[in-house]
């Protein structure tokens, strides 16, 4: 082969693999937009709720001239107004942010802020939440790609219990020395042992469609095995039939940032 024929290679080599960084970006952002449409209904749900608590007791503050009464008319009006400005900034940031920066972040925040927007949705389908946190452990992320491979997994564990369940999200210490774990398990129907070597492969998939189009693609869960990779850790699963689904995130664990260790306010926000 020719130095000129080698050197066409290379320059086609490294246009092709510039296209599959950009597919895989778009591949990504889309998968986010499949799990925030499989969200909206309940956000308008629950956005909807917020304003009638808001317009309700500004109702009363109005006819009610007490001051206690008011304080308590203020207080309710605040409290939904923080509530709605926190989904607001947890979904906005989920969705925007592109980069590949990962920052030292509390695991526990960042489950809890994916956990806000997904409370309401898990309500609707009669679906329990049991968060366990047995430690804080802190681990190199980055927050979105984080927190999109645990919407996927929440949303993949609730359409599992057509008929109810409770989700259990845990975070901790992993058993092996310097590993955090973040657990998702719920009591949905399980996966087929033969099943299971396969459900990261891409395209691959156990489930069809959802009347809103949401979910059979097959590309989620190997879009999730990607992240943690590219997060040096590891994802595993355990399933049974009619014994539920249990999917383990093991990332490397890191000390918390010195300011946090002298009591400083943190700076780095999840999302």
């Amino acid at each position: 082969m020719s130095s000129i024929e080698l050197e066409r290679l290379r320059s086609e080599n490294t246009v092709l693999r510039s296209q599959l960084a950009d597919l895989q970006q778009r591949l990504i952002q889309s998968e986010k937009m499949s799990s925030v449409g499989t969200l909206a209904s309940s956000i308008t749900h629950e956005f909807n709720n917020i304003l009638m608590t808001v317009i309700n007791y500004a109702k009363m503050g109005l006819r009610h001239k007490q001051p206690a009464v008011r304080d308590k008319a203020f207080d309710r009006i605040l409290s939904s107004g923080q509530r709605a400005a926190k989904i607001t900034t947890g979904l906005l940031s989920y969705v925007r942010n592109r980069s590949d920066r990962k920052d030292i972040l509390s695991l526990k925040q960042i489950v809890q802020d994916v956990l806000v927007l997904v409370e309401k949705d898990l309500a609707i389908h009669r679906v329990r939440l049991d968060l366990q946190v047995t430690s804080e452990p802190f681990a190199s992320v980055n927050a979105a790609q984080l927190q999109q491979v645990l919407l996927n997994l929440i949303i993949n564990a609730r359409q599992a219990m057509d008929n109810g369940g409770t989700l259990t999200v845990s975070v901790g210490a992993g058993a092996e020395p310097g590993i955090a774990e973040i657990t998702i398990r719920d009591t949905g129907c399980g996966i087929p042992a033969d099943q299971l070597p396969r459900i990261f492969d891409r395209f691959y998939t156990t489930k069809t469609a959802d009347a809103q189009g949401q979910g059979g693609t097959g590309l989620g869960l190997a879009l999730c095995k990607d992240v943690i990779e590219s997060h040096q850790g590891r994802i595993r699963v355990e399933s049974g039939l009619g014994k539920g689904t249990a999917f383990i995130l093991k990332l490397p664990a890191i000390a918390p940032p010195a300011m946090l260790l002298t009591g400083a306010p943190p700076s780095q926000k999840a999302g």
